[in-house]
């Protein structure tokens, strides 16, 4: 390859790269990330300065951007430019971004316990395939994209366990000069994510009489071979949580809620991580875990005693 890419025509030829690497949805991340702020503001360069990614940085996070997504953004134009450099197509200098200090650490938003008690409630009252799937969420941590793609083939009642094998989303495909989106269904988002997850006796109660008659072949949500898609899905327990007069809570909040209620029952970190499919028990330390001013003052009152102990 020669020199003289614009890093638009080096991210083209590094997403075609890249499709023998990794999946499809990682590929359409990519793309979107490209497409929405790469290419606007680099795609015309043949090179790029540390100073000007800098203030790149920082016009994201001035126009709403977290940090989480503002290094996405940075990892992927880092990526295209190594892979630009590498075949000689790009010659940009290295760089390094700082971020403001002071970010307030981020809590998920979830339901409060009344709150949950009174959706659960009514979804035992009014039991429909719908339903299940945000009762299944609230009991087992599922994301969308895996309760979606779920079939009746994959809950065990025998060893009470909902196994997690596949995801569904309608994702963005990358065709050049084209934008088209399409329903994929696909192993889940991480290796980690390929997971069995223990029914609680309530969740299996109440999917054992659906058990007896379905087709292990149907997806739960739609009890149908054709799936209902996410957003589908989404706009359904919206109405509902309107409708019940409770917080518009994101679906994502359900998962949000079942991990802080495992958090909340002294679940041990690891344990949740594994059940929510996290790739590294991090990512659930830094959702989940910030401990308040009492459980920092029994932990202090814990050691000293601990020492106080080892000196008698």
């Amino acid at each position: 390859m020669t020199r003289g890419k614009t890093i638009g025509e080096t991210a083209q030829l590094w997403q075609d790269d890249r499709k023998r690497y990794v999946k499809l949805s990682t590929i359409s991340a990519y793309a979107l990330i490209i497409r929405n702020h790469i290419i606007p503001h680099f795609g015309n360069r043949r090179c790029v300065m540390e100073n000007e990614i800098q203030e790149f940085a920082l016009k994201k996070m001035d126009e709403g951007l977290g940090r989480k997504s503002v290094r996405d953004i940075l990892t992927v134009l880092r990526m295209i430019l190594k892979f630009g450099h590498r075949h000689k197509m790009l010659r940009c200098p290295e760089w390094s971004v700082r971020f403001p200090s002071g970010d307030k650490v981020r809590t998920p938003v979830v339901l409060d316990r009344r709150d949950q008690r009174k959706l659960m409630e009514y979804i035992c009252n009014h039991v429909t395939v719908r339903n299940l799937g945000i009762y299944i969420c609230l009991n087992t941590g599922l994301r969308i994209g895996e309760i979606c793609a779920l079939k009746w083939s994959d809950i065990d009642m025998a060893k009470g366990v909902i196994r997690v094998r596949r995801s569904i989303g309608r994702i963005y495909i990358p065709d050049r000069g084209k934008c088209r989106t399409e329903l994929v269904i696909d192993t889940p988002k991480t290796g980690n994510s390929i997971r069995d997850i223990p029914m609680t006796k309530e969740l299996s109660g109440m999917l054992r009489p659906f058990m007896k008659t379905a087709d292990r072949n149907f997806y739960v949500l739609s009890n149908d071979y054709r799936p209902v898609e996410p957003v589908r899905y989404r706009n359904y327990y919206r109405k509902l949580m309107l409708d019940l007069g409770l917080p518009p809570l994101k679906f994502h909040g359900l998962r949000h809620s079942f991990a802080t209620r495992c958090i909340e029952s002294r679940c041990d970190y690891k344990t949740v991580s594994v059940l929510l499919g996290h790739s590294d028990i991090s990512t659930t330390l830094n959702l989940y875990v910030h401990p308040g001013i009492d459980h920092q003052k029994k932990c202090i009152e814990q050691m000293a005693r601990s020492l106080k102990a080892g000196t008698e």
